[in-house]
């Protein structure tokens, strides 16, 4: 898995993202390869809530030339080097008349700062610090954008994979930020992955939206669309985003704090063998917000490794290949899936002989030799689920109070069904 997300995070680095235009539907295109999206194209004015899609943006060059010929700021070899969403300019300038729209970081001389400006029309460049106060403040520059802003669309991508019921299970990451990797690329790719392992799935229970948007007017724009279906469907739901770096996990809960997709997180975390951290929603963060917002409070949290805005890299040029790990890409799918499946299993069993123990014996669930000083685990197993299988509890409630993971009765859960003994 680790060397087909290389493949992929390859072809996806060099293209220049944005809410809308052509780098977006590019990257959804990459991303079909392993998805099987349905895009769908929301055009500019379009109300969605209290919004308005925006003109659509599109770049195809933008660079600096110095009064003595050098060329900066060039897109071609680093596209954070515009501020995304600039209007087109060709013009001829001062430093005094340039410095207003050249952009860094003070305090990381070394980093391109990523700026946008998606819904006020201005232009503008992001350069290094170091480069920046290096520059003659004497002489002519010219300042060139070759980019257009017309009426257009915004475009996303979706895919719901089939259960057996129409309980869904929500997986949204957003594609809109040009060459970062923890911030952009690890939640698509680690999405993407995760949908093939749901897919191979015998017997699904829930069906499962994937959902491919640009980050906050995207997933407005989705919801104005399909909110109503998922406020009605959605049992559980996530934000992937930040999964790729070699930090610990953290699961951020959602607004309600208490949902299914809160206890499955939580339960997964605690039961295996990583180092985590769990924190309570708030405002600032990815597209929690939106499905998490008054009018929908969608039952959806966000797990990730290190989160947006504490690592220092976050929203900069450094946050490149260098930074992330594949290896903990892959391990990430990995948690995510184990999630999937305890959702799955998790239901509320029922005992279909419950007054008194079960006779495990006649069934072949019980040792041949009683009496013995300590019961097999499989046995503790069978005794606890049927003990709790009453429909009061679930089974993450029950595999907690013996401090094992949910996916540990898999195996108990078959074997006490095929005997009759537990329906759910």
């Amino acid at each position: 898995m680790e060397q087909e997300i290389e493949k992929y995070f390859d072809r996806l680095w060099p293209i220049c993202r944005s809410i809308t235009g052509n780098g977006l539907r590019d990257s959804l295109n990459v991303l079909r390869e392993l998805v099987p999206l349905e895009l769908h194209e929301v055009p500019s004015g379009t109300p969605a809530f209290d919004w308005h899609i925006p003109r659509e943006w599109n770049i195809k060059d933008a660079y600096i030339i110095t009064p003595d010929g050098r060329k900066i700021a060039d897109f071609k070899s680093n596209n954070l080097h515009v501020l995304n969403y600039s209007i087109p300019v060709n013009k001829e300038l001062s430093f005094e008349e340039l410095s207003p729209h050249l952009f860094s970081l003070p305090d990381m001389p070394d980093a391109i700062p990523y700026l946008t400006s998606y819904y006020k029309e201005t232009w503008g460049f992001c350069i290094r610090d170091k480069e920046k106060k290096a520059l003659p403040t004497k002489g002519t520059y010219k300042a060139v954008i070759e980019s257009s802003l017309t009426d257009g669309s915004l475009t996303y991508g979706d895919f719901l994979l089939k259960g057996d019921t129409e309980e869904e299970i929500l997986f949204s990451t957003y594609l809109c930020h040009p060459s970062m990797a923890n911030n952009e690329l690890s939640g698509p790719l680690v999405t993407a992955c995760l949908y093939r392992e749901v897919a191979a799935l015998r017997n699904r229970r829930y069906t499962y939206r994937f959902v491919f948007v640009p980050e906050t007017i995207g997933a407005i724009a989705y919801l104005s669309r399909n909110g109503s279906r998922m406020k009605e469907k959605t049992a559980a739901g996530y934000v992937v985003t930040c999964v790729g770096d070699r930090g610990e996990f953290t699961y951020k809960r959602s607004k309600a704090g208490n949902t299914l997709a809160d206890r499955a997180a939580e339960h997964v975390l605690r039961n295996h063998k990583v180092k985590s951290r769990v924190i309570d929603f708030a405002i600032g963060g990815s597209d929690e917000r939106q499905y998490c917002s008054p009018g929908f409070n969608l039952p959806v949290g966000s797990l990730m490794r290190t989160p947006y805005q504490q690592y220092p890299q976050y929203h900069t040029s450094l946050d490149d290949k260098s930074f992330i790990s594949f290896a903990a890409m892959a391990e990430s799918v990995g948690l995510y899936l184990e999630i999937v499946k305890t959702l799955e299993l998790n239901r509320r069993y029922i005992n279909t002989q419950p007054y008194g123990e079960p006779q495990l014996g006649k069934r072949g669930l019980y040792a041949d030799l009683g009496g013995q000083k300590k019961r097999s685990d499989a046995l503790t197993r069978r005794l606890h689920l049927l003990c709790f299988a009453d429909g009061a509890h679930d089974l993450i409630s029950i595999a907690e109070k013996m401090g094992l993971p949910a996916t540990d009765f898999e195996g108990t859960i078959a074997e006490l069904t095929k005997a009759g003994l537990l329906k759910a």
